[in-house]
Protein backbone atom coordinates (compact mmCIF):
# COMPACT_ATOMS: atom_id res chain seq x y z
CA UNK A 1 0.00 0.00 0.00
CA UNK A 2 0.68 3.55 -0.82
CA UNK A 3 -0.51 6.81 1.38
CA UNK A 4 -0.92 9.88 -1.10
CA UNK A 5 -0.56 12.11 1.40
CA UNK A 6 0.62 16.23 2.29
CA UNK A 7 3.05 17.11 4.74
CA UNK A 8 1.44 19.65 7.11
CA UNK A 9 -1.86 19.52 6.28
CA UNK A 10 -4.63 18.24 8.41
CA UNK A 11 -6.48 15.87 7.41
CA UNK A 12 -3.32 13.47 6.13
CA UNK A 13 -1.65 14.33 9.84
CA UNK A 14 -4.83 12.81 11.13
CA UNK A 15 -4.15 9.78 8.71
CA UNK A 16 -0.22 9.55 9.46
CA UNK A 17 -0.79 10.04 13.78
CA UNK A 18 -3.30 7.37 12.99
CA UNK A 19 -0.58 4.58 12.01
CA UNK A 20 1.85 5.81 13.77
CA UNK A 21 -0.01 4.53 16.88
CA UNK A 22 -0.57 1.56 14.68
CA UNK A 23 3.09 1.11 13.86
CA UNK A 24 2.41 1.27 10.95
CA UNK A 25 5.04 1.98 7.78
CA UNK A 26 3.68 2.95 4.30
CA UNK A 27 5.29 4.58 1.39
CA UNK A 28 4.38 8.05 1.64
CA UNK A 29 3.44 9.81 -1.95
CA UNK A 30 3.54 13.74 -1.79
CA UNK A 31 0.97 16.20 -3.04
CA UNK A 32 1.56 19.76 -2.60
CA UNK A 33 -1.77 21.18 -2.46
CA UNK A 34 -0.04 24.92 -2.63
CA UNK A 35 1.35 23.84 -6.42
CA UNK A 36 -2.23 22.86 -7.23
CA UNK A 37 -0.83 18.60 -7.38
CA UNK A 38 -4.59 17.13 -6.09
CA UNK A 39 -5.77 19.18 -8.91
CA UNK A 40 -3.66 17.12 -12.28
CA UNK A 41 -5.46 14.73 -14.13
CA UNK A 42 -3.38 12.47 -12.94
CA UNK A 43 -3.96 12.86 -9.27
CA UNK A 44 -7.89 12.94 -10.18
CA UNK A 45 -7.01 9.39 -12.03
CA UNK A 46 -6.03 8.35 -8.23
CA UNK A 47 -8.69 10.48 -6.36
CA UNK A 48 -11.72 11.52 -7.68
CA UNK A 49 -12.42 14.03 -5.67
CA UNK A 50 -8.75 15.63 -5.67
CA UNK A 51 -8.57 15.10 -2.06
CA UNK A 52 -5.62 14.08 0.26
CA UNK A 53 -4.95 11.85 1.47
CA UNK A 54 -5.40 9.07 -0.23
CA UNK A 55 -4.63 5.26 0.23
CA UNK A 56 -3.85 2.81 -2.61
CA UNK A 57 -3.86 -0.43 -2.04
CA UNK A 58 -1.68 -3.11 -3.36
CA UNK A 59 -4.55 -4.21 -6.20
CA UNK A 60 -4.40 -0.40 -7.03
CA UNK A 61 -7.92 0.27 -5.94
CA UNK A 62 -8.07 3.41 -3.53
CA UNK A 63 -9.45 4.21 -0.51
CA UNK A 64 -10.22 8.31 0.16
CA UNK A 65 -11.25 10.08 2.98
CA UNK A 66 -9.83 10.19 6.07
CA UNK A 67 -12.32 8.25 8.39
CA UNK A 68 -12.53 5.53 5.56
CA UNK A 69 -8.70 5.09 5.59
CA UNK A 70 -8.64 5.18 9.17
CA UNK A 71 -11.46 2.28 9.80
CA UNK A 72 -10.11 0.68 6.78
CA UNK A 73 -6.19 -0.16 9.07
CA UNK A 74 -8.24 -0.59 12.26
CA UNK A 75 -9.71 -3.41 10.37
CA UNK A 76 -6.43 -4.74 9.55
CA UNK A 77 -4.63 -4.03 12.19
CA UNK A 78 -7.20 -3.49 15.61
CA UNK A 79 -4.38 -3.48 17.88
CA UNK A 80 -4.28 -1.07 19.64
CA UNK A 81 -7.33 -0.37 19.39
CA UNK A 82 -8.43 3.39 18.14
CA UNK A 83 -12.29 2.83 16.99
CA UNK A 84 -13.25 0.71 19.87
CA UNK A 85 -13.89 -3.32 20.14
CA UNK A 86 -17.50 -3.68 20.85
CA UNK A 87 -20.64 -1.78 18.94
CA UNK A 88 -21.36 0.12 21.98
CA UNK A 89 -18.04 1.53 22.21
CA UNK A 90 -17.38 2.17 18.37
CA UNK A 91 -21.02 4.07 18.17
CA UNK A 92 -19.86 6.02 20.97
CA UNK A 93 -16.50 6.74 19.39
CA UNK A 94 -17.25 6.93 15.95
CA UNK A 95 -19.91 9.83 17.08
CA UNK A 96 -17.35 11.69 19.28
CA UNK A 97 -14.76 11.63 16.16
CA UNK A 98 -17.74 12.89 13.71
CA UNK A 99 -18.56 15.36 16.63
CA UNK A 100 -15.01 16.65 16.53
CA UNK A 101 -14.86 16.53 12.89
CA UNK A 102 -18.13 18.40 11.86
CA UNK A 103 -18.42 20.74 15.31
CA UNK A 104 -14.21 21.71 15.45
CA UNK A 105 -12.50 20.86 12.61
CA UNK A 106 -15.13 21.93 9.46
CA UNK A 107 -15.81 25.59 11.51
CA UNK A 108 -11.72 25.81 11.75
CA UNK A 109 -11.26 24.82 8.43
CA UNK A 110 -13.91 27.54 7.58
CA UNK A 111 -12.48 30.21 9.55
CA UNK A 112 -8.77 29.58 8.01
CA UNK A 113 -10.15 29.08 4.40
CA UNK A 114 -11.65 32.39 4.32
CA UNK A 115 -9.80 34.66 6.70
CA UNK A 116 -6.49 33.52 6.06
CA UNK A 117 -4.28 35.93 3.14
CA UNK A 118 -2.15 32.64 1.85
CA UNK A 119 -5.77 31.01 1.66
CA UNK A 120 -6.80 33.99 -1.19
CA UNK A 121 -4.86 31.73 -3.90
CA UNK A 122 -6.88 28.64 -3.35
CA UNK A 123 -10.46 30.03 -1.90
CA UNK A 124 -12.92 32.73 -2.86
CA UNK A 125 -13.08 34.48 0.69
CA UNK A 126 -15.82 35.41 1.86
CA UNK A 127 -14.40 37.12 5.90
CA UNK A 128 -17.89 37.15 7.46
CA UNK A 129 -18.34 33.73 6.97
CA UNK A 130 -14.95 32.80 8.46
CA UNK A 131 -15.21 35.02 11.23
CA UNK A 132 -18.72 33.37 12.47
CA UNK A 133 -17.36 30.08 11.70
CA UNK A 134 -14.20 30.99 14.02
CA UNK A 135 -17.85 32.06 17.23
CA UNK A 136 -18.82 28.23 16.22
CA UNK A 137 -15.26 26.69 16.65
CA UNK A 138 -14.61 28.88 19.82
CA UNK A 139 -18.20 27.75 21.45
CA UNK A 140 -17.36 24.27 20.68
CA UNK A 141 -13.43 24.58 21.92
CA UNK A 142 -15.20 25.54 25.54
CA UNK A 143 -17.79 23.04 25.69
CA UNK A 144 -15.35 20.29 25.22
CA UNK A 145 -13.05 21.95 28.21
CA UNK A 146 -15.72 21.34 30.39
CA UNK A 147 -15.83 18.04 29.05
CA UNK A 148 -12.26 16.83 29.67
CA UNK A 149 -12.72 18.06 33.35
CA UNK A 150 -14.49 14.91 34.16
CA UNK A 151 -12.36 12.77 31.54
CA UNK A 152 -9.03 12.33 29.92
CA UNK A 153 -10.06 11.44 26.52
CA UNK A 154 -12.68 13.09 24.15
CA UNK A 155 -14.65 9.83 24.00
CA UNK A 156 -13.69 9.25 27.84
CA UNK A 157 -10.71 7.19 29.37
CA UNK A 158 -9.52 5.88 26.75
CA UNK A 159 -7.37 7.64 23.49
CA UNK A 160 -9.26 7.10 20.17
CA UNK A 161 -9.32 8.72 16.72
CA UNK A 162 -11.80 11.00 18.42
CA UNK A 163 -8.66 12.47 20.32
CA UNK A 164 -6.67 12.50 16.99
CA UNK A 165 -8.92 14.61 14.91
CA UNK A 166 -9.34 17.26 17.91
CA UNK A 167 -5.72 17.65 18.59
CA UNK A 168 -4.65 17.80 14.48
CA UNK A 169 -7.49 20.24 14.12
CA UNK A 170 -6.32 22.77 17.21
CA UNK A 171 -2.14 21.66 16.01
CA UNK A 172 -2.71 23.19 12.46
CA UNK A 173 -5.47 26.37 12.90
CA UNK A 174 -3.25 27.72 15.80
CA UNK A 175 -2.29 29.12 12.65
CA UNK A 176 -5.73 31.07 12.04
CA UNK A 177 -5.54 32.02 16.13
CA UNK A 178 -7.31 29.14 17.48
CA UNK A 179 -4.38 29.03 20.19
CA UNK A 180 -5.44 26.94 23.55
CA UNK A 181 -4.70 29.50 26.55
CA UNK A 182 -5.27 29.39 30.28
CA UNK A 183 -8.88 30.04 29.73
CA UNK A 184 -9.58 26.49 29.19
CA UNK A 185 -7.50 24.88 31.65
CA UNK A 186 -8.67 21.47 30.72
CA UNK A 187 -8.51 21.71 27.08
CA UNK A 188 -4.69 22.72 27.37
CA UNK A 189 -3.64 19.97 29.62
CA UNK A 190 -5.54 17.40 26.86
CA UNK A 191 -3.35 18.98 24.13
CA UNK A 192 -0.13 18.64 26.11
CA UNK A 193 -0.74 15.04 27.28
CA UNK A 194 -1.60 14.07 23.34
CA UNK A 195 1.21 16.11 21.85
CA UNK A 196 3.57 14.35 24.56
CA UNK A 197 2.39 10.79 22.53
CA UNK A 198 5.31 9.69 20.70
CA UNK A 199 2.69 8.96 17.52
CA UNK A 200 2.26 12.92 17.68
CA UNK A 201 5.39 13.81 16.25
CA UNK A 202 4.64 11.74 12.84
CA UNK A 203 1.15 14.02 12.23
CA UNK A 204 3.07 16.69 10.22
CA UNK A 205 6.15 15.47 9.40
Amino acid sequence: MKLYTSRGAVSPARVQFFLAEKGIELEYVQVDLMKGEHKTPEYRAISPNGRSPALQLDDGRVICETTAICHYIEALHPEPPLCGTTPVERAHIEMCDRMMEFELKIPMAMTFRHTFPAMKALEDQVPEFGEKQRKVALKRAARLDRQLANQDYVAGSAFSIADITAWCSFRFFRIAGFDITDETPHLKAWFARIKARPAATAAFS
